[in-house]
């Protein structure tokens, strides 16, 4: 089974959980603090994959930096994920705990990556187009990356829409050497 799959019925498990006890909120608050340490931290990273420390002490590890900042649930669902050994995947777990979230919210999640900063208005412009698109209201975030020289790339979950000069480029390379081919 794929790491996603197995990330997605973690986290519609504890879904599932928080909703029963009133707490979604809380645990959602608690899985975003959480995040900013697995993405900030990459001493963090290693530890949460490290085959040599035991689970005693990564649990003694979550309890010592989370204390008493993260509600029960979330303290519970760590320890089990360490119980599993299923902490490795921890990020993805989140990722997907936020994904699920935002479809039952009706919300879909696109990851906008361009050549240069878009202006306010050109990520309204994207937005607007998108939620047309999945007649869904959207949340998107936004990356650079230069590689692209101009135009942009937007991924709404495994679907990708690539409007790069890159692409465009090498598409045109292709015709022409097709195109030559044949001749």
């Amino acid at each position: 089974m794929s790491q996603i799959r197995i990330a997605r019925r973690y986290a519609e498990a504890l879904i599932g959980m928080a909703q029963e006890k009133k707490e979604l909120a809380r645990v959602a608050e608690d899985f975003r603090l959480i995040h900013d340490l697995v993405k900030e931290s990459r001493d963090f990273q290693l530890f949460l994959k490290s085959p040599v420390i035991t689970k005693e002490k990564k649990v003694s590890i979550f309890r010592e930096i989370l204390g008493n900042r993260i509600h029960q649930i979330s303290q519970s669902f760590l320890e089990f994920l360490v119980e599993k050994g299923r902490e490795g995947v921890l990020h993805a777990i989140i990722t997907q705990f936020f994904v699920v979230m935002d479809e039952n919210l009706g919300i879909v999640s696109i990851d906008v990556c361009a050549a240069v900063d878009l202006s306010d208005r050109q990520q309204e412009e994207i937005e607007k187009r998108f939620e047309k698109i999945a007649r869904k209201k959207v949340r998107a975030t936004y990356s650079l990356d230069k590689q692209l020289l101009g135009g942009f790339v937007v991924r709404v979950g495994d679907t990708m829409f690539d409007g790069s000069v890159k692409q465009q480029l090498r598409l045109l390379r292709e015709r022409f050497a097709d195109g030559v081919g044949s001749n």
